[in-house]
């Protein structure tokens, strides 16, 4: 009878997170696939006309100043999110959707270097928290919606349902996991990846698409080449962490009116752009991730996407980080290829993922990326070179809200000094 018992509650446990998985991944994966199709309108049309570039630091100015208007209790972002699953208080506006949509969407429209993780997670985690009123939810059940509406963002804007699953995991504290939230973000994420795909054909998007076409077989030498390249692939993850923040907090005691911080952002990147007389280091930078995993680039690509996308995100433009960290990875791994004597494919698919891994301390969610990515033959080398990047990339990363759970256990111990 007791055992009889136990199935009924664990039935009930399934039955329950299923129909709640369900409602937040269709909610997520809308949100999601709506704003796939607004960037690629902006990108298209910001390529059709270069001049738009001239306009950012208006856009900035008018993204801040609705911010400053509407968004003052939505202004962390993500760290807002990762702060209320810490500290369950009060539920997360809905505005946070449409004011992180469209703030990015003109960011992009006009040419700010930043992503789009972080506007998919933003919306995923709003609309599941709008279920924690309507269901009635304790706290302890708000804090696992608020993840599987993380995981439901992430998975479908990347593609990516594993990966996304384990990120509302892993991205809250550094170096624990919880595995009770675990069936609902993986429920979220998968259904949520498929709710994109359904409205892929109906709004003409996509995921990009990624190969490798040499991964060379296990040696001695390979693998240290990507404890080598890992160590190289953190650091760069640390100082974009660090740069960006320590920006942010300069413009902040530099400038006290919120909405001039983005438009001198905006003139610094156009005039830039005007002086190096190429866009390749604004929007997304899809094309150069490309172009990375096929063939050789200019060494110092991840240098110029660096410099742009910490401008722009510590300025105040809205969008994510992970996307430009694709490309920093990428490109940096492409320009590290012939000095370890690897193929700069394989250097670039590691690179993106593995500065990502350190730059976010998420060392698992971005090895299950690179093998839903890049196949599951280079799953040994990303999780080496993901894991060897956490180790160096510090303690703090480009979520301030991230807590520490356990410390990275390594000889240097000073890493964050």
């Amino acid at each position: 009878m007791q055992r009889l018992s136990a199935l009924t509650d664990l039935l009930k446990h399934l039955l329950k997170w299923l129909l709640l998985a369900l409602v937040v991944a269709v909610l997520a994966g809308t949100a999601s696939a709506l704003f796939l199709f607004a960037l690629d309108w902006a990108t298209r049309t910001r390529m059709a006309h270069a001049w738009l570039i001239w306009l950012l630091p208006v856009a900035g100015f008018a993204v801040g100043w609705l911010y400053l208007r509407y968004g003052g209790s939505v202004e962390g972002g993500a760290n807002l999110l990762i702060d209320e699953i810490h500290d369950p208080k009060k539920i997360i506006p809905l505005r946070m959707a449409p004011l992180v949509l469209g703030g990015t969407v003109i960011s992009h429209l006009f040419g700010a270097s930043v992503g789009r993780e972080g506007t998919a997670v933003q919306m995923g985690g709003a609309l599941a928290d709008q279920l924690t009123r309507l269901f009635r939810l304790n706290n302890e059940d708000r804090r696992i919606i608020l993840m599987a509406g993380i995981s439901a963002g992430f998975a479908s804007v990347f593609g990516t349902p594993l990966a996304g699953a384990i990120f509302g995991l892993e991205v809250l504290a550094i170096g624990r996991l919880r595995y009770e939230a675990m069936l609902p973000c993986l429920l979220a994420a998968v259904i949520a990846d498929q709710v994109g795909l359904l409205w892929a054909p109906l709004l003409n998007i996509h995921h990009t698409h990624y190969a490798v076409p040499l991964i060379p077989a296990l040696s001695a030498w390979t693998l240290g080449a990507m404890v080598i390249a890992g160590v190289l692939f953190g650091v760069t993850g640390k100082v974009f962490a660090q740069a960006t923040h320590g920006l942010s907090g300069l413009m902040k005691r530099w400038i006290s009116y919120a909405p001039l911080r983005p438009l001198v952002g905006g003139l610094v990147v156009a005039i830039a752009v005007w002086l190096i007389g190429t866009d390749k280091y604004i929007g997304l930078g899809i094309p150069t991730i490309a172009d990375a995993l096929k063939e050789t680039l200019p060494a110092w690509d991840f240098l110029g996407k660096m410099a742009f996308t910490i401008v722009s995100l510590g300025t105040g433009f809205k969008g994510g980080e992970v996307t430009p960290l694709f490309f920093i990875g990428a490109t940096l791994g492409n320009a590290l290829g012939p000095l370890l004597h690897q193929p700069v494919t394989l250097l670039a698919a590691i690179g993106f993922v593995a500065v990502f891994a350190g730059a976010a301390n998420t060392p698992i969610a971005s090895t299950l990326m690179a093998m839903e990515l890049f196949g599951t033959e280079i799953g040994v080398y990303a999780a080496l070179a993901c894991v060897v990047a956490y180790l160096f990339s510090g303690h703090a990363g480009i979520y301030r809200a991230q807590r520490g759970g356990h410390a990275k256990r390594h000889p240097a111990k000073d890493i964050d000094a």
